[in-house]
């Protein structure tokens, strides 16, 4: 059985991803796993532990973090490429999230709507802002303006993640993730 094991930089990572993958993937024929980390500085201090003392050989490993205030995504993913191959998982899938995970719904506004039962974001969708918002300086501000506070990290993000539309294309940071994650799959 092939087990996909993903290595988060927060909780709201996992709640979004536990309610995208099984549609994404066929259930049962992959085991998920999830290992969060409390932000990225624990995530790149602990993670070369954490791939090192994995003990199923035939795991695959993804390594999801934010971009957050970084001027480059492409020196943070060498970065963490470069700590995965130390650590003895050279093939290790690692994918950055532009600027922040909130990037991914601020591209799926219709998946706000229905996630958060919030009427009327979805027609936002063709503002400017929202077409690429991989652009956006502070995504997840953006996103609680939005939804007016209703937005919380982690319980916004498992309301959210059940209705994403795996072929938007509006962040490509969510583009590369899902096709990463289903060639991984393959």
């Amino acid at each position: 059985m092939k087990e996909l094991v993903f290595c988060l930089e927060e909780e709201s990572a996992q709640a979004m991803l536990e309610e995208l993958l099984p549609r994404l993937l066929p259930l049962g024929d992959i085991v998920f796993r999830y290992i969060t980390f409390q932000g990225k500085q624990d995530l790149e201090k602990q993670l070369p532990r954490k791939l090192r003392g994995y003990q199923n050989p035939l795991a695959k490993f993804v390594v999801v973090r934010d971009q957050d205030s970084h001027p480059d995504c492409k020196v943070v993913k060498a970065r963490l490429v470069d700590i995965c191959s130390q650590a003895g998982k050279p093939n290790a899938m690692v994918r950055i999230a532009c600027r922040e995970l909130e990037s991914f719904y601020l591209a799926d506004l219709a998946a706000v709507e229905q996630g958060l039962a919030i009427a009327g974001l979805a027609h936002l969708q063709a503002k400017m802002k929202y077409r690429s918002p991989d652009y956006l300086g502070s995504p997840s501000r953006e996103l609680f303006m939005l939804t007016r506070g209703q937005y919380q990290k982690v319980g916004g993000s498992r309301a959210i993640g059940a209705y994403l539309d795996l072929d938007n294309s509006r962040s490509d940071s969510f583009r590369n993730l899902v096709a990463g994650i289903r060639k991984l799959a393959g």
